[in-house]
Formats: C-alpha cells, sequence, structure tokens
C-alpha cells in the first residue's frame, strides 16, 4: 500500500470520526459509550477488510472508549 494511500485513508477516518462520534469524555452514560464502540468495531472491520490497513488513531480512540467505559463502570459497581 503506498504511503498516499495511507494518509488518504487516515485523513477519511478522522473527518469520519469527527462527523459521527463524540469524544469518550464527552459521553454521559455506558449506552453511549457502547454504542460508539459497537460502531467504531464495525469500521476498524470495515478498514481491515478493504484495505487490509487501520489506521492507528482507530484503536487509540477504542482506548479511551474503553478506558471511560471501565471507569463509568467502576463507579457503578462501587455504587452497588
Amino acid at each position: 500500500m503506498s504511503e498516499h494511500l495511507r494518509t488518504q485513508i487516515d485523513q477519511e477516518f478522522e473527518l469520519f470520526t469527527r462527523r459521527n462520534f463524540e469524544s469518550p469524555t464527552s459521553c454521559r452514560n455506558l449506552d453511549q459509550i457502547r454504542f460508539y464502540v459497537h460502531e467504531l468495531c464495525l469500521k476498524i472491520d470495515e478498514l481491515e477488510s478493504r484495505f487490509h490497513y487501520v489506521p492507528t488513531d482507530a484503536f487509540t480512540l477504542l482506548a479511551q472508549y474503553n478506558t471511560c467505559q471501565n471507569n463509568m463502570s467502576h463507579v457503578d459497581f462501587r455504587d452497588l
């Protein structure tokens, strides 16, 4: 894969996430985060199958959502 194509995929992914996702820290409930994680996983699978390449930012964003999800789950569990 050419460097130009990788750059283009990176830019298109960044634009896609800016249009369709809230930042992980802006999410206010677990269902919202789970929705974004699911959608992000679908996008990662799509990129992997089409291009055999996934931008590093996709995995970084997924890790951020997972961290927020874990933090919210921990707070819910602690309050029981």
